[in-house]
């Protein structure tokens, strides 16, 4: 089980490589780089312009930049704003009737509970920036080619 989705992981992944390229990059690039889906890339760029954790540019020099704030923004505001809200257990949700027949007398509710709210505290206090900041990217990645010219087949000599 993953506290993550996909959805989740992969925005992070694409946030924490503009974190690192500060000029920007289109979504062909970013999908090339990590092996990605384009569409699915690019749906996750759609849903991050939205919720407004980047900013698209269109044209030939376009793609999407990360907004200044980003970095300020928390672990947990991500993935309550791409995920329903991560729950350590059904009885966690709001509201909770129905998930469990032991709903009312489940000797394990509130201990459980009491874990989810640490988790979420933790999750509340990483901020994205700490992230980025810990990343196997810590260097911005310049081939020296022009954006979103990069063959499928180049190879990146900054990854290990």
């Amino acid at each position: 089980m993953s506290l993550l989705n996909r959805k989740v992981d992969y925005a992070l992944v694409i946030l924490c490589y503009l974190h690192h390229k500060e000029q920007g990059e289109c979504a062909r690039e970013i999908a090339e780089r990590f092996g990605l889906s384009r569409p699915f890339v690019a749906n996750i760029l759609k849903d991050l312009c939205q919720l407004d954790y980047v900013v698209s540019h269109r044209g030939v020099k376009g793609g999407y930049v990360l907004r200044p704030h980003t970095k300020e923004r928390t672990l947990a505001n991500l993935i309550d704003a791409l995920d329903e809200s991560v729950q350590l257990a059904e009885c966690n949700a709001v509201p909770a009737e129905g998930c469990c027949e032991l709903l009312e007398s489940c000797p394990i509710r509130e201990p459980i509970a009491e874990v989810h709210r640490r988790l979420r505290a933790v999750l509340e206090e990483v901020k994205l920036a700490d992230l980025f900041q810990r990343s196997r990217l810590n260097v911005p990645i310049d081939l020296g080619l022009s954006r979103c010219a990069v063959s499928a087949n180049a190879v990146d000599p900054t990854v290990n």
